[in-house]
C-alpha cells in the first residue's frame, strides 16, 4: 500500500508539472513578447524539443526581418524543421537564408544544407530521381560558390552517390521495357542510357541486351522489315564483342550472330571490318 500511494502521488506530480509546462508554453504561442519567445525558442531547441522551438521561430520570422537577429532565427528556424525530417521545410528556409544574407555567418552552411535537404529527400534508385538531381546541381553550385569549403570533399562523396543511384535508375528502365518484350522501346532506352552513363558499371550487360534486343525485333518484325533489323544486329555485335572480346556473354552473343547472319541474303551482308 504505501508503494502504490507514492507512486500515485508521483504520477500526479508528474502530470501536475506536465501540465504547467504545457499550460506555460500554450501562454508563450499567445504572447506578443517576441524578445521572450525568441529566448524560449532557443532553450527548445538545445533541449531537443524541434517541435516548439520551430513552431515560436516561425511566429517570430517577421518580426525579427531586417533586424541583426534575423539570420540566426531562420537560421534555427531551418534547423528545427531539419531535426524534425521535414526536409521540404528546412530546405525550403535553407535557401531563402542563403539567397537573402548572403554575408551571414551562416550563409555558407545554408547553402550545403540546400543541397543536403535534397540528398535526405533522394529515394532509392526504383524511383523518381528528381530530387538526387537537384541535389547534384546543388553540390555543384555550392561548391563552385565556396571552392576552398571544407565541406567539398563531403559534397563530391553525395554527388557520387547521387549519381550512382541515376545509374541504377537508368539501368532498371532500360532493362525493364526488355523484360517486357517491347524491344522497340527497348533499344531506345538501352542506347540512351549507354551515351548518358557511358562509364557505367552495366555497359557489358546494356550492350549485350542491346544486341539481343535488336535481335529479338527482327525476329518479330514483318517481312520487308527484317533484313534491314538483322543487320542492325549483326553490327550490334561487331559493337559488342569488339569492346568485351572476353565476354561471359560472348557465346550467346555468337549464336545470335549466326542465326541473324543465316537470315541476311548473302548480297546484303556488310563487313563488319
Amino acid at each position: 500500500m504505501f508503494f502504490n500511494r507514492n507512486y500515485i502521488i508521483l504520477l500526479v506530480i508528474t502530470a501536475l508539472v506536465g501540465f504547467s509546462g504545457c499550460s506555460g508554453y500554450e501562454k508563450l504561442l499567445k504572447s506578443s513578447d517576441y524578445r521572450l519567445k525568441f529566448e524560449k525558442a532557443m532553450e527548445y531547441y538545445e533541449n531537443e524539443e524541434y517541435v516548439r522551438a520551430g513552431t515560436l521561430l516561425d511566429q517570430i520570422t517577421a518580426v525579427y526581418r531586417g533586424t541583426t537577429k534575423a539570420d540566426t532565427v531562420f537560421y534555427y528556424q531551418a534547423k528545427s524543421y531539419f531535426n524534425q525530417r521535414d526536409y521540404i521545410l528546412s530546405g525550403h528556409h535553407f535557401k531563402n537564408l542563403a539567397f537573402n544574407y548572403p554575408n551571414s555567418v551562416y550563409a555558407e552552411e545554408a547553402d550545403f544544407m540546400t543541397a543536403y535537404c535534397y540528398y535526405k529527400m533522394s529515394p532509392k534508385p526504383s524511383l523518381d530521381q528528381e530530387n538526387s538531381v537537384q541535389a547534384i546541381n546543388n553540390f555543384q553550385l555550392f561548391m563552385i560558390k565556396y571552392p576552398t569549403s571544407e565541406r567539398n570533399d563531403m559534397a563530391k562523396l553525395y554527388i557520387d552517390e547521387m549519381r550512382n543511384k541515376l545509374v541504377q535508375k537508368s539501368f532498371m528502365s532500360a532493362k525493364l521495357y526488355y523484360d517486357l518484350e517491347d524491344y522497340k522501346a527497348s533499344i531506345i532506352a538501352l542506347q540512351n542510357s549507354l551515351n548518358e552513363f557511358p562509364n557505367t558499371e552495366h555497359r557489358e550487360e546494356l550492350m549485350f541486351l542491346l544486341l539481343r534486343s535488336n535481335f529479338l525485333l527482327a525476329e518479330n518484325s514483318i517481312t520487308v522489315l527484317q533484313v534491314e533489323r538483322y543487320q542492325d544486329a549483326v553490327d550490334e555485335y561487331y559493337s559488342f564483342v569488339g569492346e568485351f572480346p572476353e565476354s561471359k556473354y560472348r557465346q550467346q552473343a555468337d549464336r545470335i550472330y549466326d542465326a541473324a547472319l543465316k537470315r541476311i541474303p548473302s548480297e546484303n551482308i556488310l563487313s563488319g571490318q
